[in-house]
């Protein structure tokens, strides 16, 4: 009872609430790790972020490297997925692409996502 007592003061202290990314990236093609490229579209609010996992549930994601960065924003990766961050003071299209390698299943492969970020 002490120990929820102290969680819920801590929570009520912290100035800065824990936030979701929202869902930005709305059809999200799967790829195959077999060599192939998919193209996903990304909505981003100027001055907001997205975070995006690449795992299916059937992979296995052993790399994620960046071919060619975004000229607007910024990007890292993150584990297994991406984190895309937009400039409030340049909206407009962005473009970033990524090469994936693991296993789809048994079947170690590489693809390649070409990600074309929007503002909405």
């Amino acid at each position: 009872m002490l120990l929820l007592g102290a969680c819920i003061a801590a929570s009520l202290i912290s100035p800065m609430a824990a936030q979701a990314s929202p869902l930005c990236v709305k059809e999200r093609t799967r790829f195959a790790l077999s060599e192939d490229t998919v193209k996903w579209m990304m909505t981003v609010q100027p001055g907001a972020d997205c975070i995006q996992g690449l795992r299916w549930s059937y992979m296995q994601i052993s790399n994620v490297s960046v071919v060619s960065g975004p000229s607007h924003g910024q990007l890292a990766v993150v584990g297994s997925g991406f984190r895309y961050s937009a400039k409030a003071e340049t909206p407009g299209t962005d473009r970033f692409t990524l090469l994936i390698s693991g296993k789809n299943r048994h079947d170690a492969g590489t693809s390649m996502l070409e990600v074309e970020v929007n503002p909405p």
